[in-house]
This record gives structure tokens, C-alpha cells and sequence, in this order.
């Protein structure tokens, strides 16, 4: 038998939205991993130099306060002195932020990002019909972020088993009554995949996420940069403490 007219366009627009929903599944997917990642390389960032950048800042600033005391008055070694506290403030506040971050994301693998994909395309908020069924699926979302945060592959499994079966089956309604559903299903999937990319991009244009970039090419070029940056820096604060001990000799 034939399809009904109504009934080919309800499975060109079932095909649709199942090509909409693998595309929002990766696009979101690759989002929660750039997060993840960034976080990550800034962790060891700050671990690997941004104490000693720390450092470096503090002995700037305290020899910018010797010479502002051999030039009471002037005006210019005052705003250097000054200017150069607040970046030692800033420093220090950044490079201490570490101990109160939580440890970096576990790396994900390729069986946790299609549980993740999975989950989302299961219960996310926008597949809700009812303001109730929208806050309970915006809670679960949350709790299998959070689980993805941690790696951890059986929290999301039972989050899955937890919400059970989709609310949102269509079976035993009209052809007319699913295509206008599926219509709006496809709306909701196409605003999802455009916030999607647009967080994507705004992403890769922070300058963590561009700095991370470059220390990765330069490692798999076999390069060091981190460790060679800690060694300038460490060698520049050595420098540091000389001229320093000098000024205030000379005090």
C-alpha cells in the first residue's frame, strides 16, 4: 500500500529530525569537551608558571617600592609603585586560585561521549511538553553535566534508567498532530545547534582557549614551552632577588 501524502511528509520530517539531533548531539558534545579542555590546560597553566609569574610580580613591585623611597615626591615612581602592587595582587590572587579549583576533568573517552550524546538527546529540556517535565529534564541535564565533568560513565547510565522511557512518545496520535510536532521538534533543534556553534566559536576566541592552541602545537613538535617558560621565569626571579638585595643595601 501507498503512503498517504501526509504520511511521506511525516517520515521526511522524522528523517529531518533525526539528522537535526545527531547534529545538535556533536555540536554540543564538541562544546563540553573545549569547556573541559580549556579548563584542563588552564589548571596546569597555573600549576607550571603562574606562581612564578606570581613571584616574579611581587619581587617587581617590592623594587618599585625601594625606588619610590629613594624619590620621595615624585609623582612618576609613586604610579610605577602602585601600578606595579596591583599587578602583583592580581598575580597572586590568579596563581592562588589553583589550590581552590577543583582538580582538572578526567580525559573522556570515546564510550563516555556517546553515553553523554546519548543522555542528551534523551532528556533534554527542550523535548518537554509541560513546565513540570521541562524542570525535571532541565534537573537531570544538570546532573549528567556534572557527571561528564567527572568522567564518571555510571552515574550517566543510571540518570538514563532513572528517566526511563521518553515522555514524548507520539504513538497512538494523528498524522497531522505528529507532523506539527515534529515541526516544532525541528525548531527547537535548530536553535539548539545555532547556541550551540555560537558558544563553540566565542570558545575558541577566549585567549586561554588560543594560548592552549599554541602550547599544543609546540608539544607535538616535541617542544617544552611550559618548561621553558618556567625556566625564563625562574631565572628572571633569580635576577630579581639580586637586584632587589642591591636596592636595599643601598637604602
Amino acid at each position: 500500500m501507498l503512503a498517504l501524502p501526509e504520511e511521506q511528509e511525516l517520515y521526511r520530517l522524522a528523517a529531518e529530525q533525526a539528522e537535526l539531533e545527531e547534529q545538535v548531539a556533536q555540536a554540543e558534545l564538541a562544546l563540553e569537551i573545549a569547556k573541559t579542555d580549556t579548563e584542563r590546560f588552564r589548571h596546569r597553566y597555573y600549576e607550571a608558571v603562574g606562581r612564578l609569574y606570581a613571584e616574579l610580580d611581587e619581587l617587581d613591585a617590592q623594587l618599585a617600592y625601594e625606588r619610590m623611597l629613594r624619590a620621595p615626591g615624585d609623582p612618576v615612581a609613586q604610579t610605577q609603585a602602585q601600578t606595579a602592587q596591583a599587578r602583583a595582587e592580581k598575580s597572586a590572587e590568579e596563581a592562588g586560585l589553583v589550590g581552590a579549583r577543583p582538580e582538572p576533568p578526567p580525559d573522556t573517552s570515546a564510550e563516555l561521549k556517546q553515553l553523554y550524546r546519548k543522555a542528551t538527546r534523551l532528556m533534554h529540556p527542550d523535548r518537554a511538553t509541560t513546565e513540570s517535565e521541562r524542570l525535571r529534564r532541565t534537573e537531570l541535564m544538570s546532573r549528567v553535566n556534572r557527571a561528564y565533568e567527572r568522567g564518571d560513565m555510571r552515574a550517566i547510565e543510571k540518570l538514563i534508567v532513572e528517566f526511563g522511557h521518553d515522555p514524548e512518545a507520539i504513538e497512538g496520535e494523528d498524522v497531522a498532530s505528529r507532523i506539527v510536532k515534529t515541526i516544532r521538534r525541528i525548531a527547537q533543534l535548530r536553535r539548539r545547534l545555532g547556541e550551540a556553534q555560537r558558544e563553540l566559536k566565542a570558545q575558541q576566541q577566549t585567549s586561554t582557549f588560543k594560548l592552549k592552541k599554541t602550547i599544543d602545537t609546540a608539544e607535538a613538535m616535541g617542544g617544552d614551552p611550559l618548561g621553558d617558560l618556567a625556566r625564563q621565569l625562574a631565572q628572571s626571579i633569580a635576577e630579581r632577588r639580586i637586584q632587589l638585595a642591591i636596592a636595599r643595601q643601598r637604602a
